[in-house]
């Protein structure tokens, strides 16, 4: 009986081609963009769970009262973990990890460039990163010690073996001995650095981060056996501020592995974060595999009227409805079984592109567990396409066929019809949500940010840049194609320890109110050579005289503050009186996703060490080999690293673009995979009518005429799907723009375009096949048999 069954598998694929195909197509592009998302899913689900400690490794985390709005940062003071360690019985173990920066490391003349950070001594208790070399317990316990990943070490030492107890020179300043080698972090780690110091030297060399009012390392715990993440966070809500920190803070913590997917917060409450474009892609392929599943159905049941002899015949002879079930779903299976080898293959192909697009390093599944996975997966997508044509072909009359009266019930044709309706349901809601994105992402590039950003090169001094830095500047401005230089704290993209503080203060300022203000240190004409609007008052210059007691704000600080009239009057930072010379128009400094925030800019040149350069346009590379030549002339032994200010700007929207770019693809194959359908559809329709056809034309009907009778169906169901779509694509679109506190508004061409896009491309098909049957010869299609 199996013999049987695959041989009569087999001739149906033979006799049927189009149908075969269609179904293969559609079957293994729906299957190959569920694999792509599959295996982007399962990454995205591992970062940061390859950790031991499991649920126990929690980070704390701060909330402050920012303005009558609650602000969550990952910036906590740099005793906090210590403390902790020492004052709460729940705590295993706690470690201070800094900010992350770009250090020189030397092994006598060769010189490195790595990301390194300072860590306390139980890292590598906390975090399971394994030490090929060095004891865990410490490696990070001499404040002279540092702690080099493979890679780094290959580059200094030129191997990873037997370099414990060798010396290294930081910055061309300090002398560290490497005390352990790490391997290199997984992709699947958000934490990546090529060397770690101690949190002691930290301290020696950053006296603030020894005060409980600043913020900037992180701090992360392990939890004992026993200890919840919840009563832990309940316990030490009020933890910094009984320790002298900031009015209005309080910390909590939550579980380390959670934060990659759930890390947006609004109004101190969590909110979401990379977990919803988790969720909406796996949405989106489990929808592209079903439209895929219903072509099957559609065009199964479709081509019933061909089969209805050999079912009939089968009945007749004693086959039970059971047996044609298995028959029928065996095909459905077979045909997905094939479609997954397409679609493997297919994957194989594109998945550079996909990595590419995605950022990730993804590869062709190959183990066990996950080629069973998609072996299970190919067996569901066959079962739901197969299993309603298995019980629609299994439950024919064998009477009534044998005797030529079975036609087709009105139950079957609604269920067809609603399965189209479906298919490009999705395709239009798919078609919205890209557009949204795009012009989503054409606002975030087009709009006015208060400021210019274009052809503004930038890199950070270090050694006798930052020793020599009006000289440097005085040099660089002089370049060709520099039309103007100065220096400033951190690119404005890029907010990152103590760029912020809440010790403003001012007349008649409510002693509970807390505000926190961004701390932009500049030099002179850096304002001006960012073109930020001046609202009131003046920039700083040296024309007159000392500006260290000077600020200028944004227009958000001066709301933030109420205050009327705010040049020449008086404010409070950290102690010192400062006399407001100038407001500014509010400039985006961050994404599009956070409203404009109170700022200032501080005029302090020796804490200014990223000298920044206008360049006319086409002289970029010009400018870049002269400054290289420069840095490495006059900063002997450190790398020049440098930016533009516009590449910054861009890389806070990565997320969306690939979204915008993903959805695209998905869009277009739904809309692929729908058509595909439809054009089966439509060549089975007209077939079934070829008589009708012949009769029409005899009496006059044209070809046109002819193919618009064979569309007014379709297009009525296409239409039902716009209807339906418009409010559902309304409601998704809403929701992601949401996450953007500057966006678009919702314009009713967005819905409109879509649907006139699936409704042409549903013409195009339909009509594609349907001329074909218009264009037949009446006389023979009605001495045709059929």
């Amino acid at each position: 009986m199996f013999r049987h069954n695959v041989t009569i598998t087999y001739r149906n694929f033979l006799k049927y081609k189009s149908s075969f195909f269609i179904n293969l197509v559609g079957l293994s592009s729906g299957l190959a963009c569920t694999i792509l998302i599959y295996l982007w899913v399962s990454d995205e689900l591992k970062v940061d769970h390859l950790h031991a400690a499991g649920d126990r490794l929690v980070e704390v985390m701060e909330r402050q009262v920012d303005n009558g709005q609650i602000t969550v940062q990952s910036g906590t003071p740099g005793m906090l973990a210590e403390t902790m360690a020492q004052e709460l019985p729940e705590v295993a173990y706690a470690t201070t990890v800094s900010w992350t920066d770009k250090y020189v490391l030397s092994v006598d003349d060769h010189n490195m460039q790595g990301t390194g950070v300072y860590a306390g001594k139980d890292y590598f208790k906390i975090f399971s990163f394994p030490l090929l070399q060095g004891d865990p317990n410490k490696v990070l316990t001499d404040k002279k010690s540092i702690v080099l990943s493979d890679e780094m070490a290959i580059r200094l030492f030129g191997t990873a073996e037997n370099v414990l107890g060798k010396t290294v020179t930081w910055q061309h300043e300090k002398l560290f001995n490497v005390s352990g080698v790490f391997k290199k972090m997984p992709a699947q780690s958000t934490q990546q650095y090529d060397f770690l110091l101690t949190t002691d030297e930290m301290k020696e060399a950053h006296p603030w981060t020894l005060q409980w009012t600043n913020n900037a390392p992180s701090t992360f715990v392990v939890l004992r056996e026993g200890a919840t993440v919840e009563a832990f966070s309940a316990k030490i809500v009020n933890f910094v501020k009984d320790h002298g920190g900031e009015k209005g803070t309080t910390v909590f913590a939550t579980p380390y592995a959670h934060l990659y997917l759930h890390g947006r917060f609004v109004n101190g409450v969590e909110a979401g974060g990379r977990i919803e474009y988790v969720r909406m892609f796996s949405i989106i392929a489990f929808f592209i595999l079903l439209i895929a599943c219903i072509n099957f159905m559609n065009l199964s049941t479709a081509r019933a009227s061909r089969r209805i002899k050999e079912i009939g015949t089968k009945k007749a002879m004693g086959a039970s409805r059971r047996a044609l079930i298995i028959q029928y779903l065996g095909e459905s299976m077979l045909m997905a079984l094939l479609s997954m080898a397409c679609a493997f293959l297919l994957v194989i192909l594109l998945l550079p592109q996909f990595n590419l697009i995605t950022g990730k390093t993804l590869t062709v599944p190959t183990d066990y567990s996950t080629l069973l996975s998609l072996a299970g997966l190919a067996v569901f997508a066959g079962w739901v396409a197969g299993s309603y044509p298995a019980l629609y072909l299994s439950g024919f009359n064998p009477v009534a066929i044998l005797k030529g009266q079975l036609h087709g019930s009105w139950s079957e044709l609604w269920v067809r019809r609603g399965l189209v309706v479906f298919q490009f349901v999705c395709s239009v809601v798919l078609i919205v949500s890209v557009w949204v994105v795009y012009e989503q992402m054409q606002y975030t590039q087009t709009k006015n940010l208060g400021y210019n950003k274009d052809h503004l090169l930038y890199f950070e001094g270090q050694g006798k840049v930052t020793q020599n830095l009006e000289t440097v500047i005085a040099t660089v401005k002089n370049f060709p194609g520099v039309t103007d230089a100065s220096s400033i704290g951190h690119s404005l993209m890029e907010f990152g320890a103590g760029s912020s503080t809440s010790s403003m203060q001012w007349e008649g300022k409510d002693p509970d109110l807390v505000v926190e203000m961004e701390n932009v240190r500049v030099n002179y004409g850096m304002i001006e050579m960012l073109e930020v609007q001046l609202l009131a008052g003046r920039y700083y210059s040296p024309r007159f005289g000392t500006e260290d007691t000077n600020i200028i704000f944004n227009e958000a600080a001066i709301a933030a503050m109420d205050m009327q009239d705010p040049i020449g009057k008086t404010v409070t930072l950290w102690g010192k009186p400062r006399t407001i010379v100038g407001v500014v128009k509010d400039f985006h400094f961050r994404s599009f996703h956070e409203k404009v925030k109170p700022l200032f800019f501080n005029l302090a040149p020796d804490g200014t060490f990223m000298v920044m350069m206008k360049v006319e346009a086409g002289k970029e590379a010009d400018v870049i080999a002269r400054l290289e030549k420069f840095h490495k002339e006059y900063n002997p032994g450190f790398l020049l690293s440098y930016r533009f200010l516009d590449q910054d700007y861009q890389a806070q929207y990565v997320a969306e673009q690939r979204v915008a770019t993903l959805s695209k693809y998905f869009a277009g194959l739904a809309i692929l995979i729908s058509s595909l359908g439809l054009l089966g559809l439509a060549a089975f329709t007209a077939e079934r009518r070829l008589k009708e056809i012949g009769i029409r034309k005899i009496h006059g009907a044209t070809n046109v005429g002819v193919v618009f009778l064979l569309m007014r169906d379709f297009t009525r169901m296409v239409l039902v799907a716009i209807v339906i779509s418009f409010p559902v694509s309304y409601v998704i679109s809403k929701q992601w723009l949401d996450g953007f506190a500057y966006k678009i508004n919702l314009q009713w061409w967005f819905f409109a375009s879509a649907g006139l896009a699936a409704l042409m491309v549903a013409w195009f098909t339909v009509a594609l096949q349907t001329w074909r049957a218009a264009k037949a010869s009446p006389a023979k299609t009605l001495r045709s048999g059929e």
